[in-house]
């Protein structure tokens, strides 16, 4: 017998059946006419090669190979409507899970770390894995190798789900006793005539600022690119290499690592750092819970 050729509904009506021993009440439970429910029976004895239901003076009485049915149909529609239940209500604190999310360690540095107060407090179950942003994390999401995203992803496909996080933008930061840089201002000259930092991930040294000057036609020397932003500021900290980066990054570091910081003598544009996830997750409960930390952690910073 081949499953999808077999009408499931007769299993309610084998059940009714099984229960009332009347086709009129079997019926009127199942909201049909007699006719339909007696169309079921003959249906069912058709496909199990049995009576099932058999007249005894004025009722109808089941046959063995009935009375065997009974208990496991019933035991299989149970099943099924638990199994197409609407989920019951969600507790984060009886959470157990890793999530894996893919971001860059400035976005760990400005807003995870605000987002673990919350998570911690609410599903202490909860691990959080954090995966290096790259050039195919939208294809992970579209995987199932990461459950989250956060970048900037302006030619995300179509089917991937996106909610802006918070903006930011660009400051140039030196450290506080550099020899030729120092305050109130820098202007385009004292830019370009330093060496300059840059995160690279991938070693290129050359960036969003290399593209503005190019644009001008000028150029900065990039002395040295790093694959993250914290390390970037370290080195910043101790060299007297200026380094172009995230200003809600540089706020975040301010009291453990003192820099001065400079707006950017460029007309760079802020960016807005987004949330993507897969759809397939719509409906977890789970991982909406997630994305409600993550997009309640923004809206503080």
């Amino acid at each position: 017998m081949t499953l999808a050729a077999v009408d499931l509904n007769l299993l309610v009506a084998l059940d009714l059946l099984l229960e009332t021993r009347s086709v009129r009440e079997a019926a009127r439970r199942a909201h049909v006419t007699p006719s339909a429910m007696s169309h079921s029976l003959a249906r069912l004895r058709s496909l199990l090669g049995d009576e099932l239901l058999v007249r005894a003076g004025q009722r109808l009485v089941p046959t063995p190979r009935a009375e065997a049915l009974a208990a496991p149909v019933r035991a299989l529609l149970v099943d099924a409507e638990r199994l197409l239940a609407p989920p019951g209500g969600f507790d984060p604190a009886s959470l157990r899970r890793a999530f894996r999310v893919a971001c860059t360690d400035h976005v760990s540095t400005v807003l995870l770390r605000v987002a673990e107060r919350r998570y911690r407090a609410e599903a202490p179950g909860v691990d959080l894995h954090e995966h290096p942003i790259a050039p195919d994390s939208l294809e992970q999401l579209r995987a199932g190798t990461i459950d989250v995203a956060i970048g900037v992803f302006p030619d995300a496909p179509p089917e991937v789900r996106t909610r802006p996080l918070f903006t930011d933008g660009f400051v140039t930061v030196a450290r506080p006793d550099h020899p030729r840089v120092r305050g109130p201002g820098l202007d385009l000259d004292a830019f370009l005539a330093e060496g300059h930092l840059l995160v690279a991930p991938r070693g290129t040294p050359s960036g969003t600022i290399d593209e503005l000057l190019a644009a001008q036609g000028l150029k900065r020397r990039v002395a040295r690119t790093v694959p993250s932003f914290l390390s970037a500021l370290w080195h910043a900290s101790e060299s007297d290499l200026l380094l172009t980066v995230s200003r809600r990054l540089v706020a975040a570091v301010a009291p453990r690592l003192p820099l001065q910081a400079f707006a950017t003598p460029l007309p760079v544009s802020d960016y807005t750092l987004v949330l993507a996830w897969h759809p397939r997750r719509d409906a977890a409960p789970d991982d909406a819970w997630l994305r409600g930390v993550l997009l309640h952690a923004a809206a503080s910073l």
